[in-house]
């Protein structure tokens, strides 16, 4: 095989019985992923249309779901397409972009819910100055860092890669993510340091924020009334439920992907395939359920449809 890194042709060895179930893997993914499209896109139209969601809170709402398509829309399309060939396979090029994509999607949602919890603190602790500090300006700068930052991190790494020899041709996944690193024939100490860096700064670092932020509003709410503790529970519960969610991702990436824990093939493909499924497709439907006028629109809707 040519080791010449970006005419290499990687094969994915993570798939299980993928001959005897390749129809049924197909059907059940491609059906997750018209749901994940249709769920997601239906909510940002709402807020796209509906004046009464031309708020904060709802913009990063409507990104965070778009960012759930495109976090879908970077494994799915190449995920069924394996599942109906013949070998499951990859450039390394093709895979780099996987990675580079995957991981700024992950990790702009992490940078997006701390933009969300921002907001309700403002929203909660300072209600008379939340016009004045979240403002468009504000949100149009926080929605740009979300995926710039990312964007500006990721890319170090990837790059770098991409000019690497390679020993290795075999991932132990079904899509290409950090076991990557473990197919060049040396691995740079620097550039390791540079990974765990970039996981504390915009992983670590922004779950922090969060979790510090809403201890802040916790201890405002323990004093406040009735009608104070309600508005909380109402906007921070959603947001603190796709952020559990979301940290599954992270914990995978550590536990099987970094430290390459002795699982299973069978249970390193189930897992995966519920990290793909589980939070594209909950988002909306924690938004659509918990948040109460996004709810009250989406019944709206439904009903509506039913008239029709």
């Amino acid at each position: 095989m040519n080791t010449e890194p970006n005419a290499t042709c990687l094969t994915f060895g993570g798939h299980v019985e993928i001959d005897k179930y390749r129809y049924l893997y197909f059907t059940i993914m491609f059906t997750m992923y018209i749901l994940i499209i249709c769920s997601n896109s239906t909510i940002v139209c709402l807020i796209v249309i509906h004046r009464s969601l031309h708020k904060p809170m709802y913009v990063f709402i409507a990104a965070l779901l778009l960012n759930s398509v495109f976090f879908s829309t970077v494994i799915y399309p190449k995920l069924l397409m394996d599942f109906l060939s013949e070998k499951q396979t990859i450039s390394y090029r093709a895979c780099l972009f996987q990675v580079f994509f995957f991981y700024v999607s992950a990790c702009t949602e992490f940078l997006l819910l701390s933009a969300m919890a921002f907001d309700r603190y403002v929203s909660i602790c300072k209600p008379l100055q939340y016009p004045t500090i979240m403002g468009r300006r504000t949100v149009n700068t926080l929605l740009v860092l979300a995926w710039l930052v990312p964007a500006c991190h990721i890319a170090v790494p990837v790059v770098r890669n991409a000019n690497l020899k390679l020993c290795s041709f075999t991932l132990k996944g079904i899509f290409c993510n950090n076991t990557v690193q473990s197919l060049p024939c040396a691995n740079s100490r620097a550039l390791l340091m540079y990974g765990a860096a970039v996981m504390f700064n915009v992983t670590l670092l922004p779950m922090l924020l969060i979790l510090f932020t809403y201890a802040k509003i916790l201890v405002v709410v323990y004093w406040s009334c009735g009608e104070v503790k309600k508005k909380a529970a109402q906007t921070c519960l959603p947001h603190l439920l796709v952020l559990i969610n979301y940290s599954c991702l992270l914990i995978y990436d550590l536990i099987i992907v970094r430290m390459e824990s002795d699982f299973s093939q069978t249970a390193r493909f189930v897992m995966t395939l519920q990290i793909v499924i589980y939070n594209p497709l909950l988002n909306p439907i924690i938004y659509g359920l918990k948040m109460k006028e996004i709810s009250k629109h989406l019944t709206l809707l439904f009903c509506q449809v039913k008239v029709s």
